[in-house]
């Protein structure tokens, strides 16, 4: 009995040594670069800057939400960058800010992912929550996001430092 045991313990062990070594392989520097990136995204946005955000996109980037609103079906939304941008230009009384945690990042040579939670507030109200999703590609000019994905939902929010 204890021979299988330690037989099955071998396996999960050696099995899960060559996972972790692809993961903890990014370099550091192109990790930073990436989320360097989201994080000019969002300070663009913080700052009403358009021309900021859209220095981080892509010119054929795509935004794409995953809601699942009470009480109905999930319906997946594709946004228009540029009314997104324009949104991002309005002047409003309150700050938009988007505050993201736990951040996984996967790259191969010049494509990446972001991964991040969010927590999205209003003034300092937290209004909504859920997971971003980036792809990343690198060209001449440096990292560019070509899509973003998102799920939004309004239980279950986590609230985020002032980063």
């Amino acid at each position: 009995m204890i021979r299988p045991l330690l037989a099955a313990a071998f396996i999960v062990t050696t099995a899960a040594h060559p996972l972790a070594a692809q993961s903890s392989g990014i370099d550091d520097n192109a990790r930073r670069e990436v989320l360097a990136v989201v994080r000019r995204l969002f300070d663009g946005m913080r700052a009403q800057d358009s021309a900021m955000a859209r220095a981080t996109l892509h010119p054929s980037a795509t935004l794409i939400s995953a809601v699942h609103p009470a009480g109905k079906a999930p319906i997946i939304q594709v946004d228009s960058v540029d009314a997104w941008l324009r949104s991002i230009a309005t002047p409003r009384p309150e700050l938009r800010d988007e505050r993201t945690r736990n951040e996984i990042v996967h790259i191969d040579g010049t494509l990446a992912t972001v991964w991040a939670e969010y927590s999205f507030y209003v003034g300092p109200t937290l209004s909504h929550c859920g997971v971003d999703a980036f792809q990343l590609a690198k060209d001449a000019d440096g990292w560019k996001i070509i899509s973003i994905a998102d799920t939004r939902r309004r239980a279950g929010c986590v609230e985020i430092p002032k980063g």
